[in-house]
């Protein structure tokens, strides 16, 4: 199958499927969503850390080599610095509970403009995924599918707070949906431009391997982990723990298995003008 299909493909599983899911999610009563929404978070910590430390890192490291390893790890430390900044500026905002303080003033009441902010920045988040998941298929194969599964692990609770906060400033469901499908289309643009330009800047595809890294870190430590916090008895932490591992273990059999079954790729030549 072509790369460019793959891509494709899997920058619509990364976002629009994600959106999908998390409208289905977003339609089972208030009592069950609010008890499953933290079991997604801890599932999707286990698969971003793993992707990060046991597929992109490495992957960047082998790409750039010993000289480059220094590089590679100041990228990592720069990126996650940028998100802090970016996330500060509330571009960036990853919520995963409809009561986050970023959106709501000391008396509880919901601020309209989140709403307009949760679109702009989930699609300027989507489009980066987008980036992130076209530069690890062109790295190998392998590295896109389980990178792509791991921004769909998390993209599904991200939209379902996302959902909460746009219905809460006024939104229809049939607008919420739609509002969320149109910033999950920045997954596809963000791939297929990166497709189209990173095809000849292949010298800087270990770098963005570490950006894309440090994102999930940066997700993972700053946003996950305090979530999770939140719930401190031992069946909770037993709980989290055990989805946690079972998304490390979901990722890392994608892993093993994908360098056995490599599937045959086409790369079409790319016209530049």
């Amino acid at each position: 199958m072509p790369l460019l299909a793959w891509i494709v493909l899997f920058t619509l599983l990364g976002g629009v499927l994600s959106v999908l899911a998390a409208a289905l999610f977003l339609l089972t009563p208030d009592r069950h969503r609010s008890r499953l929404l933290p079991h997604g978070v801890s599932f999707a910590l286990g698969a971003l850390l793993s992707v990060a430390f046991i597929d992109l890192l490495p992957h960047a490291l082998e790409s750039a080599g010993p000289a480059g390893s220094e590089s590679l790890f100041a990228t990592v430390l720069t990126g996650i610095l940028s998100f802090f900044l970016l996330e500060k500026l509330l571009l960036w905002r990853h919520c995963h509970t409809s009561d986050c303080e970023a959106h709501f003033d000391m008396d509880e009441h919901f601020h309209q403009p989140a709403g307009t902010l949760i679109v702009v920045g989930d699609g300027i988040h989507n489009f980066v995924d987008g980036v992130l998941i076209a530069a690890a298929f062109l790295t190998d194969i392998h590295l896109g599918v389980v990178t792509a599964l791991a921004v769909a692990a998390h993209e599904i609770p991200q939209e379902v707070g996302d959902f909460a906060i746009l219905l809460q400033s006024g939104c229809t469901r049939s607008k919420a949906l739609l509002f969320n499908m149109l910033s999950s289309l920045g997954t596809l643009i963000g791939g297929l431009l990166a497709y189209f330009s990173l095809e000849s800047l292949h010298g800087a595809l270990p770098y963005i391997l570490a950006l894309a890294a440090s994102s999930f870190i940066y997700v993972s430590v700053a946003d996950l982990i305090p979530t999770l916090h939140k719930k401190t008895h031992p069946e909770a932490v037993v709980q989290q723990m055990t989805l946690i591992l079972a998304g490390v273990l979901l990722i890392a059999t994608v892993h093993h298995y994908a360098h056995d079954f490599q599937p045959p790729v086409t790369r079409e030549p790319v016209a530049h003008p």
